[in-house]
């Protein structure tokens, strides 16, 4: 279970009139077993909230659950409940994607039999068995995005943070993605946290959806409870109705997330 609640981040002096206020009082909660789809335009709080949720940031206030324990008291024990996958690429390019996965079981203390045989699992089920000796800078996009979603699961997570997953992949790797990421919802229970701005997606694969929009939450509920609530006959309509229509620029950068990325895999070290 993911657990937020009154959760603020303020960046700066609280006082100041200059302070940046991501994120105010968000309060929502996802069940084990649940697909949570997380939305909302570009600089509308996604980002610190996940960071919040996965160890990377420390509230201001509020308080976060994962899976009944406090990232801020706990962060090694939550690391190893979540798997994640960032929007921009984390995997090592110059590796085999049998090195991936097996880099990743030795930074989460995994033992080598239960690596060799969790990879070996992983890569079948994403279709990339028989590539596990070939390097990752040989791959298609879908291949990268499947094998850094078997990485995400090799130290088997109870929850999944999916950051854009399909970006930038072709129809046809997305729909075989999200076929294997309901699968593993369906048949193994893991809990999947996701945001994407294919609003199709989220609607076709999310049991329960939370719109943010300038660090609050202005919506959240089934697709079909928020269609109601703005009279939209889609998801898109409604998160349009509720977020309007303006183009907002991205705050963050590649850089930005590789380094949080990267702070994120030194903690696991210690």
């Amino acid at each position: 279970m993911i657990e937020a609640q009154a959760l603020n981040k303020v960046f700066g002096d609280p006082k100041s009139d200059k302070a940046v206020r991501a994120v105010q009082d968000v309060t929502f909660t996802v069940k084990p077993g649940e697909i949570f789809a997380f939305l909302g335009p570009n600089g509308a709080g996604k980002t610190t909230t996940i960071q919040m949720l996965t160890t990377l940031l420390k509230p201001t206030s509020g308080s976060v659950r994962i899976d009944g324990l406090d990232p801020t008291k706990s962060p090694l024990e939550v690391r190893k409940r979540f798997g994640i996958v960032f929007q921009d690429p984390s995997l090592d390019s110059e590796l085999t994607a049998y090195e991936n996965m097996d880099l990743h079981g030795v930074l989460y203390h995994v033992p080598r039999k239960l690596r060799a045989e969790r990879s070996e699992a992983l890569l079948k089920l994403f279709e990339l068995w028989d590539r596990r000796t070939s390097i990752v800078k040989t791959f298609s996009g879908g291949m990268r995005r499947r094998l850094e979603i078997a990485r995400g699961l090799l130290h088997t997570p109870k929850i999944l943070f999916l950051d854009e997953p399909t970006l930038g992949l072709d129809p046809q790797s997305r729909n075989q993605l999200w076929t294997l990421v309901k699968g593993l919802n369906a048949n193994e229970g893991v809990t999947v946290f996701l945001t994407t701005h294919y609003m199709d997606e989220a609607e076709k694969a999310a049991q329960r959806v939370a719109i943010i929009d300038h660090g609050r939450i202005v919506a959240q509920g089934t697709v079909d409870e928020l269609k109601a609530q703005t009279s939209a006959e889609s998801l898109e309509g409604a998160f349009l109705k509720l977020t309007g229509t303006t183009i907002r620029d991205e705050r963050g950068t590649p850089a930005d997330a590789m380094r949080q990325m990267a702070k994120m895999w030194q903690g696991g070290r210690r």
